[in-house]
């Protein structure tokens, strides 16, 4: 077990306890196997399912694509996120970052509490790969100010990670106030470990993993995990019990392994 905040009184601890929720990062590869093979979006639901999450950051969502809801019979009529929500999360918010002449994917958060605000920052760089930050403001029962969920799938060169880490941390800044909860997570495509420097320093973030055992969770490929490019970090919360999630059934599910917390706000 492990305890990511300071010190606290048994009055402040009682507090905290009250006001918690389970996270989940997951990168669901728009649906399919590894290599496309397979559409297998409903079991990937079934799955999230059983991890009982209260909110789930979610990477290469699917909003939309012409030519794949003509191919597969089981194709969603709304977007994967809608369909993954269904009636287990009440609250839902879509980022759109890829747009093609088919469809577009993005960033996705599907949440037990309100969503009571959302943004989808624009962090691509020049180029073909488009990316974005997904800010979703909450209200979770007991806690005092409003919970800040940020959800990040950065680039693949290590050029443009850095860019958008930059622009990440002035937006934990311009738009998160100093004493609000605060959680990142999702995939950073960080396999040289650059990012957790970076986020400790200009914005106060810490990597639960590397607080828990000293050393972020390898997650990619899902079937034999080597990189760890998937994260959670926080500011402002405590966190206990961070896990990845065990390959049977995920790495048939997923190239990522996903990432569970138990945080307390």
């Amino acid at each position: 077990m492990s305890d990511l905040s300071l010190p606290m009184t048994p009055a402040t601890e009682q507090k905290v306890v009250a006001a918690q929720l389970t996270v989940m990062t997951v990168n669901i590869h728009k649906g399919f196997t590894t290599f496309n093979r397979r559409f297998i979006l409903p079991e990937l639901r079934d799955a999230v399912r059983k991890v009982g999450a209260d909110l789930v950051f979610m990477q290469e969502v699917l909003g939309m694509h012409d030519a794949h809801g003509k191919k597969w019979e089981d194709w969603p009529e709304g977007g994967q996120y809608e369909f993954l929500a269904d009636s287990i999360w009440p609250q839902f918010a879509y980022g759109r970052n890829m747009v093609y002449p088919k469809g577009h994917h993005g960033n996705a958060v599907m949440s037990k509490f309100p969503i009571v605000h959302y943004q989808n920052h624009d962090v691509s760089v020049a180029g073909p790969e488009k990316r974005g930050l997904l800010h979703c403001v909450l209200k979770v029962p007991n806690c005092t100010h409003d919970v800040h969920a940020i959800c990040v799938h950065l680039g693949l060169a290590e050029s443009h990670r850095q860019q958008q880490l930059d622009l990440l941390c002035k937006i934990t800044h311009t738009e998160v106030p100093a004493e609000a909860p605060l959680i990142v997570a999702g995939d950073f495509n960080d396999w040289r470990r650059r990012a957790n420097e970076i986020l400790l320093r200009e914005a106060g973030l810490r990597e639960i993993f590397v607080t828990a055992y000293g050393e972020p969770a390898k997650t990619f490929p899902a079937i034999f995990p080597v990189l760890s490019l998937d994260r959670i970090y926080v500011r402002n919360c405590s966190v206990h019990l961070p896990v990845v999630l065990p390959r049977k059934p995920w790495s048939h599910l997923s190239d990522h392994a996903p990432l569970v917390a138990e945080i307390h706000l």
